[in-house]
């Protein structure tokens, strides 16, 4: 494997504050300032996303809309909302108009955590408003991860704190040592202190299983994040794959709203037994209300086990990336082409949406409304173009399937703001002409 550095991350996805979004070809295209001039009273909404197909499982909705924008909020979904009533509009005509996408595991904590990337080229930048840090950060290393990441990067992130004090600070290629290889670091006490006093930014715990990370401490180690989660509240997520002990014992320490991610990896330790079969633990579990995550991840998606699964008919609830310092160069890249790769393996638009906007906002406690465009919601809104066409996806075990249809992101608007470096035409209201803002930062 090569050891991508964080020099080599920021110099492919980031090239000057303009690259940034990551903005499909014809970005500048997608907006039109709306001239308010003569118009008898001030228009009623911020911005107007017009003319795109509006795909928003919440409301079981798919079908031409506009979406009026005002105050940080959905304040109209209709047809034919008229451009005079919007200061400024994105068209979105031929285009995909979802919720701002939920990526409920991703590695953000970038400098610290070696797996760690910054939040806002991959995130935010292709259509992911927000997303869930799983576990870079412990009891020990948390308020770094508060203060440096959470507070100040553009994208809307949260936390899984890992059960582990030092989080995931001590795993890399050139370092083998996982962080529960040594009990001693896990103290379930401090972890509900941290998460007491962070309540607003903390959603659960998470804990890895993998045997490099805990040895034979999985179960120990398990029982420890159980108390935890417990006592707060909150649910555990649970990292599975190549553990110690079997998951049919890690499963039984599982309760409703638990979350299983990594869930169709391809090697030993998975969902499914020596035949291909989906193990009867696991869909005891998911009856019993524990959550499918995919978390696709550098080793832990698995295109065979994901078309088996699926010819079983089990779906996984949520999909996400696991994005992180070692694949966002591929085989992951961003959380859109994930979605693709689902597609590919035959979930509609509609399906794969739900699963990283709607069903990731019903999987944990976010304090404002997310993954809806009702109104009254937050005003997050994601913009994308279906490409169709001949395209090579890769897994994490390095196979691969030729696709024919992908989600490229074109435009994100994040509480109401339009996120990016453009060249954007904006008309003031009282100005005589329009004004243009070269590279001016929306987000």
């Amino acid at each position: 494997m090569h050891h991508h550095t964080r020099r080599d991350f920021l110099r492919n996805t980031a090239v000057g504050s303009s690259l940034v979004c990551s903005l499909a070809a014809g970005w500048t295209d997608l907006l039109r300032a709306q001239d308010t001039r003569g118009a008898t009273a001030p228009p009623r909404f911020d911005l107007l996303v017009k003319g795109g197909r509006v795909v928003d499982p919440s409301q079981a909705l798919s079908g031409e809309r506009d979406v009026a924008i005002a105050g940080g909020k959905i304040a109209r979904l209709a047809a034919n909302i008229p451009e005079t009533e919007a200061r400024q509009t994105l068209q979105a005509r031929g285009k995909i108009v979802t919720p701002g996408l939920i990526d409920i595991h991703t590695h953000v904590y970038d400098g610290v955590a070696p797996l760690g990337i910054p939040a806002d080229p991959t995130c935010i930048a292709k259509g992911v408003t927000t997303v869930v840090d799983a576990g870079s950060a412990g009891a020990h290393t948390f308020p770094g991860l508060r203060k440096y990441v959470i507070n100040v990067v553009d994208t809307r992130v949260y936390a899984l704190l890992n059960i582990s004090v030092v989080g995931q600070s001590t795993l890399s290629p050139d370092n083998s040592h996982g962080e529960l290889l040594d009990l001693r670091y896990v103290n379930p006490k401090l972890a509900v202190r941290t998460i007491e006093q962070n309540r607003d930014v903390i959603l659960g715990v998470k804990i890895r299983l993998s045997r490099h990370i805990t040895g034979e401490n999985d179960l120990a180690a398990l029982r420890l994040a159980r108390e935890a989660a417990d006592a707060v509240r909150l649910p555990l997520m649970v990292h599975i794959g190549g553990s110690y002990s079997p998951l049919r014992d890690i499963l039984a320490l599982l309760k409703k709203g638990d979350v299983i991610t990594h869930s169709f990896r391809g090697q030993p330790g998975g969902i499914l037994d020596d035949q291909g079969r989906v193990l009867p633990e696991v869909r005891a579990a998911v009856a019993g209300g524990v959550h499918l995550d995919i978390g696709h991840g550098q080793g832990s998606f698995s295109f065979d086990t994901a078309e088996k699964a699926l010819r079983q008919e089990l779906l996984p609830g949520t999909i996400s990336s696991d994005v992180h310092q070692f694949n966002v160069n591929g085989p992951v890249f961003d959380l859109a082409t994930t979605l693709s790769k689902f597609l590919h393996l035959g979930l509609t638009l509609d399906q794969v949406i739900e699963r990283a906007a709607t069903n990731p906002a019903n999987t944990f406690g976010f304090p404002k409304g997310l993954g809806t465009l009702r109104e009254g919601a937050e005003a997050d809104v994601a913009v994308f173009a279906l490409a169709e066409g001949d395209f090579e996806f890769v897994d994490a075990l390095g196979q691969k399937r030729i696709g024919h249809r992908k989600l490229n992101p074109a435009a994100t608007v994040k509480a109401g703001k339009i996120y990016g470096s453009a060249s954007i035409p904006v008309v003031r209201i009282g100005r005589a002409s329009p004004r243009r803002l070269s590279h001016q930062h929306f987000g």
